[in-house]
Formats: structure tokens, C-alpha cells, sequence
């Protein structure tokens, strides 16, 4: 099940708690909730995607538990091997 972590009312509210949360290592991956695709938090596919879908993950474990799959773009390798297994 996907953490729900409350990240504030306002945009600022939102930027800065997420901001803590990364520093302290609490999350590592962004994921898009409508495709299911985990990615590292810099990668542009990741940036293009509504604010209003996206999830936050504090390791790889996490996203695979919750039916994540990795991302083509920034962790091409893992995506790779995830595809290798489900063929």
C-alpha cells in the first residue's frame, strides 16, 4: 500500500515538505500513479507528469510492493530486466 504522507495545503507548504522529506532520504523515487512507473525524482519523464498524480517512494522495494514498474528513461537497466521478466 502507497504511504500517504501530507505534504501540506499550499504549493510552498507542499515544495518544502517534500524538499525535507528527500534530504533526509525518506523518499528516493517518484512514481505516476495512472501508469504505474517508479523513477528516479530527476528524470524528465518524471517532470512532465500532473503534480496531482504523482507518488513518492522512499526506495525501489517499496515501488515493486506496490505494483510499480520502472521507468524506460532513467532506469533503463532495471527496465530492462523487469520487461525480461514478464515476457
Amino acid at each position: 500500500m502507497v504511504r500517504h504522507i501530507d505534504l501540506g495545503e499550499t504549493t510552498a507548504d507542499r515544495k518544502k515538505s517534500l524538499n525535507s522529506f528527500i534530504r533526509k532520504g525518506e523518499i528516493t523515487l517518484g512514481g505516476y500513479q495512472k501508469t504505474r512507473i517508479y523513477g528516479r525524482l530527476d528524470c524528465l519523464s518524471g517532470k512532465r507528469m500532473k503534480v496531482e498524480h504523482r507518488v513518492f517512494f522512499k526506495d525501489e522495494t517499496e515501488a515493486i510492493s506496490n505494483g510499480y514498474r520502472p521507468c524506460g528513461h532513467c532506469m533503463r537497466k532495471r527496465y530492462q530486466q523487469w520487461k525480461a521478466n514478464k515476457l
